[in-house]
């Protein structure tokens, strides 16, 4: 139990937006950083169990500050936290596909939006403990260097026949539009030149 508060106080230690936030609010209130932060949670994870925003906010959380850490990634000079943020990405996208398969089944579940909190916040964790390098280096990695090939050849497929289907659908469009134009805008035929007005003969 004191390991996980140690971790907990050194989390609150690290220089980021949401410690940030928390030590504003500590010097505005008087109250110390971790109660704060326990509060908040605490707060979130009632908000999760009995409110009605559960699904966006879950959202949220896997979202926002992710996006954020990202773009502080690609600004900064090292690779190893582009590499973090996007193996967290990663993981994040299966999860996503894998929940939309899923979803109707797993909606019904009691503390399913709590669940969902809990890992995406186990996926974002920095440290040796975070869960998306956790998770892609003993699953998704080994899966996709066993059917890396295969994968390979369908992806090269699809996007040949993916080229081919738009410029068909391309050449399609041209067409069309050349015949409407020819239509609003017919060629005006060649009038034969109108004949001159006959002179005054003269007398």
């Amino acid at each position: 139990m004191d390991g996980l508060r140690q971790r907990f106080e050194r989390l609150l230690e690290r220089r980021n937006l949401a410690t940030e936030v928390l030590g504003a609010l500590e010097t505005r209130t008087g109250v110390e950083k971790r109660y704060l932060a326990a509060g908040v949670m605490l707060l979130l994870g009632l908000y999760l169990l009995f409110g009605y925003g559960a699904p966006l906010l879950c959202g949220l959380i896997g979202f926002v500050y992710p996006a954020y850490a990202s773009i502080k990634a690609i600004e900064s000079p090292s690779k190893e936290d582009d590499t973090l943020w996007l193996t967290y990405w990663v993981v994040y996208g299966l999860f996503g596909l894998l929940e939309s398969v899923s979803d109707l089944l797993l909606f019904w579940f009691p503390f399913y939006y709590v669940g969902k909190c809990a890992f995406l916040l186990f996926c974002m964790t920095p440290g040796p403990w975070n869960g998306a390098h956790i998770l892609y280096h003993r699953a998704i990695r080994p899966l996709f260097l066993k059917h890396r090939a295969a994968v390979d050849s369908v992806v090269s497929d699809l996007g040949g026949r993916a080229l081919d289907a738009a410029a068909g659908l391309t050449r399609e469009v041209l067409r069309m539009l050349a015949r409407s134009r020819a239509l609003i805008n017919p060629a005006v035929e060649a009038s034969p030149p109108l004949p001159l007005e006959p002179t005054a003969r003269q007398a």
